[in-house]
């Protein structure tokens, strides 16, 4: 009886999962949305929680009962964050700015020669063009905490690269705040050093190194 109890939820379960395969429109490749694996694991868990939770007559009802409201909130954030994704690559396309996806967070890594010259907090209009784009996304997907990392390479003093970092970390968010973003939804860290992504011991390393992180997850 349970076998044929489970076997719609299951059937649901793996066609959420299977509706997360997406085509990365950059790459081509199939790739895995997270609202889909959210809402398959959370209606595989609702319906377990309905099946126990009802009474012998009611236990069919129970589990698909439970396995949308799981699906429901399962894939909630999941699908909020991949939509805002989208939004954010269509945004970032052509400008120097990746996108990447890390669980539930989206990444924009904004290397130094679109943003700030060497040695300098100051803007460049590329960079200042490119935060428009984004806080026209962050304006609309409101249901995230923006996260502004300054980074640099290791050449220098640590304690000047770490207050550099800062600067243009704030000042990153600064652009953000005039373009309408809510300044208690952002938070700003200068690493400093810290973290590099390429070694500093070539030139090309040091660029990579150089760079301002803008980290969202949902609230």
């Amino acid at each position: 009886m349970k076998k044929r109890l489970l076997a719609p939820v299951a059937i649901v379960s793996v066609a959420l999962i299977l509706s997360a395969c997406t085509t990365n429109p950059y790459t081509g490749e199939s790739q895995a949305g997270k609202s889909g694996y959210g809402a398959g694991i959370g209606a595989a868990l609702g319906a377990g929680i309905g099946l126990l939770s009802s009474s012998k007559h009611d236990r069919g009802k129970g589990a698909l009962i439970g396995a949308a409201a799981g699906a429901a909130l399962g894939g909630g954030a999941g699908y909020y964050m991949d939509v805002q994704e989208a939004k954010l690559r269509e945004k970032m396309s052509g400008t120097g700015v990746s996108v990447t996806r890390q669980g539930e967070n989206i990444v924009l890594n904004m290397p130094n020669n679109v943003t700030f010259d060497t040695n300098s907090s100051n803007l460049k209009p590329a960079g200042a063009n490119t935060l428009t784009g984004v806080a026209m996304v962050l304006k609309e997907y409101d249901k995230t905490a923006v996260n502004v990392t300054g980074y640099t390479d290791s050449t220098g003093a640590r304690a000047h690269n770490i207050v550099l970092s800062q600067q243009r970390a704030d000042n990153v968010a600064s652009a953000l705040i005039v373009q309408g973003v809510a300044a208690n939804r952002i938070r700003t860290y200068g690493a400093g050093p810290d973290n590099p992504v390429a070694s500093n011991s070539t030139a090309a390393g040091k660029a990579q190194n150089r760079r301002v992180e803008i980290t969202l997850s949902p609230l």
